[in-house]
């Protein structure tokens, strides 16, 4: 059992707080998915309960972790840069448990990963390995220590779809205690049996943080309905008040009137109208206690808002790219051969392959053709934010370059319709976590008139509160749209043309092959 007593996480830049008072229980058989806004501080509570350590130079922290939760096993988001340079068998040898195994041992974990036993001892740089061999990696390194609990900060990142159906059985099967962090909603709704969710509803507002023993498809049915009843419950309570109240102010003007007309020739009349004020007042006072006994409107975290402008679109009778190539290369490696792939205007191409295909060098050769073309306005999202953001610049200064109060206070009503903190529209860039990188560089292409959207894995960051508005912005572009995803949800809603990478070139997909 892992119980987690009142915890409560502060930001020590700028004293907002993640996460308040905090409390749940997890048993053995628990597949706990933790969902929220971005930057709401789900990676850093993962954290917290496995080392406390990791967030102190950030954040301040008070609670308590208890129970029997076995070894911790933590899986965070990215490799670290050295230990991508060094070999796999580096890797996995920096686990002293990885040397106490036998082979017998070390078999079964690697068949319950489906990696080859024997790339454990291989000298391969582990940076050359595929987002999902990578994941498998790490998970071996902590399956050596013979976990109870595993704690997973986005392990469906960077996945092929194959690589995704596997990784769900490999949580649904778990027999220890699994907590884990996904922006993939077909993983959660396939997976999860409790959800944790940290909202922060409001600005100035404390966060809001739920235990719920439910599956996710089941826990989102429960809270619409809760929201909606509630919505209509403090709006009829509203309406009825408020005729309640246009009662009462029609009788209290008549009374002033009343009293204002009375002649102080009848005392006997001026008395009863005064008995009657304050009979009034009185009533007028009940109706205040009621007020305050008055069902709320609930106050609940809004997803992200994007829409891109009605002129980013292009006639459908428009090419916008006709590309022909005979070998797609990554250095001397051979990755296809005869790629064929002409997109005309209006028209959202998805290109889905495994890992290690070749889909990010395509897209790159995509780019090079669009963004310099003067009768189009490309844009590119990279999976590495970093190859164009301005880390160093604050989101304010990255939308509105050109300063002055105009452009800076248009700038910050953008920033808030995307869900950021007062605070963080004040912090670098850098500081900001992968779904606000993400949603600025949505933002900056919305607010540009891009109509040539060219977008490495968009979806990959956000959160399950958020990914279904970024979806619907996306389906409602007027533009083109050529996207490298793993996003079965992305994939069959955005998308008008699916196409796989084969070493043999682009071959046509079915919807029906990302059926869930």
């Amino acid at each position: 059992m892992l119980q987690i007593k009142h915890l409560t996480l502060t930001h020590r830049k700028d004293l907002r707080t993640l996460v308040e008072d905090f409390s749940f229980v997890l048993n053995p058989g628990d597949k706990a998915v933790v969902i929220g806004e971005e930057g709401n501080g789900k990676s850093t509570m993962l954290k917290w309960i496995y080392n406390p350590d990791l967030i102190g130079s950030y954040c301040q922290w008070s609670g308590e972790r208890s129970g029997d939760p076995g070894v911790l096993g933590y899986l965070a988001q990215d490799i670290a840069a050295e230990e991508k340079a060094g070999s796999i068998y580096e890797f996995c040898a920096a686990s002293p448990a990885f040397h106490d195994l036998t082979p017998r041992e070390l078999g079964e974990i690697a068949r319950q990963l489906r990696f080859p036993a024997e790339e454990f001892y291989s000298d391969r740089p582990v940076g050359t390995l595929s987002g999902g061999e990578q994941i498998k990696l790490q998970l071996g390194r902590l399956l050596f220590t013979r976990p109870g609990t595993l704690l997973l900060d986005e392990p469906s990142s960077d996945l092929d779809l194959e690589t995704l159906r596997w990784l769900e059985g490999f949580i649904s099967g778990y027999p220890g205690i699994l907590l884990y962090i996904s922006h993939d909603e077909a993983l959660i709704e396939n997976t999860a049996n409790l959800v944790l969710h940290i909202e922060h509803p409001r600005e100035g507002k404390p966060p809001r943080c739920t235990a719920h023993r439910l599956d996710y498809s089941a826990y989102v049915r429960r809270r619409d309905a809760g929201i909606a009843y509630q919505t209509q419950q403090a709006r009829k309570e509203r309406e009825e008040y408020g005729k309640k109240m246009e009662r009462y102010r029609r009788i209290q003007q008549k009374v002033e009137h009343d009293q204002n007309a009375v002649s102080r020739q009848d005392p006997h009349s001026g008395r009863l109208l005064k008995k009657k004020m304050h009979a009034v007042q009185s009533l007028g006072r009940r109706f205040e206690r009621e007020e305050e006994t008055m069902t709320r409107l609930p106050e609940v975290e809004q997803a992200a808002f994007l829409r891109f402008p009605p002129e980013a679109c292009l006639p459908a009778g428009k090419v916008v790219l006709d590309l022909r190539l005979e070998e797609l290369r990554a250095g001397e490696r051979l990755l296809a051969e005869n790629i064929r792939l002409r997109v005309m205007g209006g028209e959202k191409v998805g290109i889905l392959g495994p890992n290690g295909a070749g889909k990010t060098t395509l897209l790159r050769r995509v780019q090079e053709e669009l963004l310099p073309r003067r009768d189009i306005r490309a844009a590119y999202m990279s999976q590495d934010y970093a190859e164009t953001l301005p880390l160093d610049r604050t989101p304010v200064e990255y939308l509105a370059p050109e300063g002055g109060t105009a452009a800076e206070t248009r700038a910050r009503t953008f920033l808030g319709s995307i869900r950021y903190a007062r605070e963080e529209v004040s912090h670098p860039i850098r500081e900001l976590s992968g779904g606000q990188k993400a949603k600025l560089l949505l933002t900056k292409m919305m607010l540009d008139g891009v109509n040539v959207l060219i977008l490495d894995e968009p979806t990959r960051n956000f959160s399950p509160i958020s990914g279904p508005r970024v979806r619907q912005a996306l389906a409602e572009y007027g533009g083109t749209m050529i996207c490298v995803s793993h996003d079965r949800r992305f994939l069959t809603q955005v998308c008008h043309t699916l196409c796989r990478l084969t070493e043999r070139g682009l071959v046509p997909v079915e919807r029906e092959e990302l059926e869930e």
